[in-house]
């Protein structure tokens, strides 16, 4: 057992064998012999498992959580073929996670790329997945927030110290959170890089990540899954947008919450663009509500 980075909860770590059978995979386990569901919790494009420190510290002293490196992050291998940087081989790789801890149901939170995971594992195979809870992400893409991505993802800047490090994920994040302060950037830097074996900082993902979100059609974030969408009627759903998200726009969070109602609950995050962090105090009482509703 360990305490994570800010001296929160217990977790364990696990490692087992991604579903191709090519790759060793990580997540952390928060085990405290909850009779709840657990919880599966997957982070987004450029993170970790570190994403969630906060909400499990929040989340784990009542429920049982599930926290991957997906494929080419943290402590997880990276895949020498970028082909399969993609949803659909993460959501295979999931599968192989649940099979390892003989979990046969969650609730999933997923952020941003995390939520495109669980909406493909839920439409694949529903009694896996009890209640859904989308960060900041929806069956549609907005192409004006894939563009910015397309910028910065996978550019590899030198990093001198910690403090180039905080300063390069300001750069790229203070867009989604205007209110962080200096201490807040160095937290971040510290979840999203991490010293290489050349003792040289880097981010905490492999560079070829990139290749799954360039051109007009990338194939880490497909550009329709509304037919997916459709499969999920029968799942409650509750869905977190930031205020000024360029990824989940008003328009597409209301065409979600037509066609899923009554199943659907949602809620914007002011002063938070894309992806709110979860730990947001109405991030909070949302999701808190929620697993209380759907345990």
């Amino acid at each position: 057992m360990k305490m994570n980075d800010n001296d929160g909860p217990l977790y364990h770590d696990h490692f087992y064998r991604s579903a191709d059978d090519r790759l060793n995979l990580y997540a952390r386990i928060y085990d405290i012999g909850a009779k709840t569901t657990p919880i599966l919790l997957m982070h987004g494009l450029t993170r970790n498992s570190a994403d969630f420190e906060n909400l499990a510290a929040i989340l784990s002293p009542h429920h049982n959580l599930i926290i991957p490196d997906q494929r080419g992050r943290g402590k997880s291998d990276y895949d020498n073929d970028p082909s399969q940087y993609r949803p659909d081989i993460y959501a295979a790789d999931m599968f192989a996670l649940l099979a390892s801890l003989n979990v046969k149901e969650t609730v999933m939170i997923g952020t941003s790329m995390g939520g495109l995971i669980a909406m493909l594992m839920a439409a694949h195979h529903q009694p896996i997945c009890r209640a859904l809870i989308l960060n900041d992400i929806g069956p549609e893409v907005e192409s004006k927030g894939l563009r910015r991505l397309q910028q910065y993802v996978g550019k590899s800047p030198k990093m001198n110290n910690w403090q180039d490090a905080a300063n390069l994920c300001r750069a790229s994040n203070e867009i989604a959170f205007p209110d962080y302060d200096e201490k807040d950037w160095m937290k971040f830097a510290r979840r999203t890089c991490e010293m290489g074996q050349d003792g040289a900082l880097k981010f905490a993902y492999d560079l070829s990540i990139a290749n799954g979100v360039q051109g007009d059609k990338p194939n880490a974030a497909p550009a329709n899954l509304w037919p997916l969408w459709e499969i999920l009627n029968g799942i409650p759903i509750l869905c977190i947008r930031g205020e000024t998200s360029d990824i989940l726009t008003p328009q597409i969070l209301h065409k979600m919450h037509h066609s899923h109602a009554p199943n659907f609950s949602y809620i914007e995050i002011m002063g938070r663009g894309h992806a709110p962090m979860l730990d947001e105090p109405d991030a909070v009482r949302a999701i808190e509500q929620f697993l209380q509703i759907n345990r």
